[in-house]
């Protein structure tokens, strides 16, 4: 795909990606972990509206 951009300002946005500070570190994405966090959660607060239910009625 070609840039839309002039070639002086994409010099410009290529010379900010390439800045020490743009350039950190990543672990890599882990969709499982994700995953089993969000069905954790999803376990958690179902099981504490239960238990609030139990506790109300």
């Amino acid at each position: 795909m070609t840039s839309r951009l002039n070639p002086e300002d994409q010099r410009r946005v290529d010379e900010y990606l390439r800045a020490p500070q743009h350039q950190v570190e990543r672990k890599p994405f882990r969709p499982w972990l994700l995953l089993l966090l969000v069905v954790v959660v999803t376990v958690a607060l179902g099981l504490l509206s239960r238990l609030l239910s139990h506790l109300v009625l």
